[in-house]
């Protein structure tokens, strides 16, 4: 087999030499096409890199998350203040509407003090709401101010949701939305003690505790840690309290 180039025919050895020349490029081409197959799979592939990074890059149209949706209390429409009155969390969203509790068991639980030295007792059953609580404790804190030491406890706690209807509104439908926090307490009970490390003239604390009776819906009256225990409208001496509640072997 011979080459035609115009009319003159190619020499035998030109003819060895192309042939061979052809070779030597079949044989490079094999041995260079898994890398160069491979090597063009990985440039037409797409990178998850790549991809994962424009992804990242690329702008969300989704609302950042605020801390008063991560709230425990947001489900509540509401969000927790350090300086309010709000658990922390609650088991359900909602509760029963708050029933004005009256002792008839003889029970008289609360209705001393016990934390500090003077303290401010109900006179008729209540449901005190976070903001009247806060107003009182306000007060209370504003008049001891002076009083290095001085402190103030708080006996109750406003852990129950109330939810409100708008006026003129139809039955069902559900409770409505939330408004506030709130609690209820028996008459007898006491709600604010003043005390501490420090000693406050009773003429102080008197005032004071005057003050945050004025922030309160129901009358109250200032006692001591001398005073006698109160079961519904009647205060009880030494004698009937021991009777009252007797002490176990």
């Amino acid at each position: 087999m011979f080459l035609c180039l115009g009319t003159t025919l190619a020499p035998p050895d030109m003819f060895s030499s192309i042939t061979a020349s052809f070779a030597r490029l079949g044989l490079s081409s094999t041995a260079r096409s898994p890398a160069t197959t491979q090597g063009s799979a990985h440039l037409f592939a797409p990178s998850t890199r790549s991809l994962h990074l424009a992804s990242s890059s690329r702008p969300s149209l989704r609302p950042a998350a605020t801390p008063s949706a991560l709230s425990p209390s947001s489900h509540l429409g509401a969000v927790r203040h350090r300086s309010q009155l709000a658990p922390r969390r609650t088991k359900y969203r909602k509760a029963h509407k708050i029933r004005l509790p009256f002792n008839t068991g003889g029970s008289l639980k609360g209705t001393t003090v016990q934390e500090g030295v003077y303290g401010l007792r109900l006179l008729a059953p209540a449901k005190l709401t976070a903001k009247q609580l806060v107003a009182a404790e306000t007060a209370l804190k504003r008049k001891l101010k002076v009083i290095k030491g001085a402190q103030v406890f708080l006996r109750v706690f406003p852990d129950v949701p109330v939810c409100v209807k708008g006026n003129e509104t139809r039955m069902g439908k559900g409770k409505g939305a939330f408004e506030y926090w709130a609690c209820s307490a028996s008459m007898g009970k006491v709600i604010f003690e003043i005390g501490g490390p420090v000693e406050i003239r009773l003429e102080v604390a008197k005032e004071a505790l005057r003050l945050a009776s004025a922030k309160l819906p129901v009358p109250t009256e200032f006692v001591t840690a001398a005073s006698a225990p109160r079961l519904g409208n009647k205060v009880l001496t030494a004698p009937e309290a021991a009777v009252e509640q007797p002490v176990s072997a």
